[in-house]
């Protein structure tokens, strides 16, 4: 089991060369990602992965710099031209908040329908022209349902305590979810995959928050948001978008606290808000954690095996 740091700046804007929020992990060869930011279709092929060896997408919630490349991966990653996808590929992620305007036609089943009429003439062309299978039914998109039991809602208590749920199980990985609080944004989720070599968490967007302990417990591997609220103060920016800075992401001490309660034994800073340098953000997370540290660049490979691999014959 590996975990691929394709892209790891926040969006949506560009301020520098790094490409924007995916993270692959790879299972015995077969592989998932978490978000489709800017760059990931290049970023994936650079790291060898075949779209006919992706088994699932996971988006941790509808930000633009989290779902813009979405289309592009599929469009080029999509068909035996291209060592592509050819057969269904589930794709999870928030449905809508139904106290929004519009719900009914947002969240993720709705905009990779949208997604995929905006494409129709090309997927029909190449379809028809190169003997692709039809993109429309190999992405399989669906809403994640909250537990039943979970009383949540943007308006009130958007993470309350809750266990984490199941999302996604094959015969390689289990996949489990949990809210995080990534203010307005509602619902906004981290995932944690499980395997017989061991388990790594995924953050997504949240400030620092008791739920982001609770999925993180007992994992082999934590990568986690982090923001540089300096760099923003220093910016002419409005006042709502460093509110937003503030309460919607978490500062490298707050990163260092959540490791340190649960436990996980090495942690990864990916999706980096700022442009502080690699030592500063380390410094941050070292204020409150005492374990390895690392700062994601792209293209980075982080190994987990618990286990010996059994031998391939």
């Amino acid at each position: 089991m590996s975990v691929l740091t394709l892209g790891t700046a926040a969006g949506p804007a560009i301020r520098g060369p790094h490409p924007g929020m995916a993270t692959a992990v790879v299972v015995d060869g077969d592989f998932y990602l978490v978000d489709f930011g800017l760059g990931v279709t290049r970023a994936a092929h650079s790291a060898g992965l075949r779209g006919e060896d992706l088994r699932a997408g996971f988006i941790t919630h509808l930000h633009s710099d989290h779902v813009a490349e979405l289309p592009g991966y599929f469009l080029w990653n999509w068909g035996r031209p291209v060592n592509g996808v050819s057969a269904p590929v589930p794709v999870f992620g928030p449905g809508a908040d139904p106290q929004a305007a519009g719900a009914q036609d947002s969240g993720t089943a709705a905009m990779v329908d949208h997604l995929l009429e905006a494409f129709s003439y090309d997927i029909r062309i190449r379809v028809h022209d190169e003997g692709r299978p039809d993109l429309r039914g190999l992405i399989v998109a669906a809403d994640i349902p909250l537990p039943g039991p979970v009383a949540a809602a943007a308006s009130g208590n958007s993470t309350p305590a809750m266990e984490p749920f199941l999302v996604f199980e094959d015969d390689a990985v289990r996949v489990t979810a949990i809210l995080v609080e990534h203010p307005p944004v509602f619902p906004a989720f981290a995932f944690r995959f499980d395997s017989r070599y061991g388990s790594v968490v995924i953050s997504g967007d949240t400030t620092e928050c008791s739920n982001m302990v609770t999925l993180s417990t007992g994992a082999d591997l934590l990568i986690h948001e982090a923001v540089d609220l300096e760099y923003f103060a220093g910016l002419d920016m409005a006042p709502e978008f460093l509110n937003h800075q503030q309460i919607s992401h978490t500062t490298p001490p707050g990163v260092g606290r959540v490791a340190a309660k649960a436990g996980v034994p090495h942690v990864v800073l990916s999706h980096l808000a700022g442009l502080a340098t690699d030592e500063e953000w380390e410094a941050g997370v070292r204020t409150e954690f005492a374990g390895t540290v690392t700062v994601a660049a792209p293209g980075d490979r982080f190994e987990i095996s618990r286990v010996p691999a059994l031998p391939v014959h």
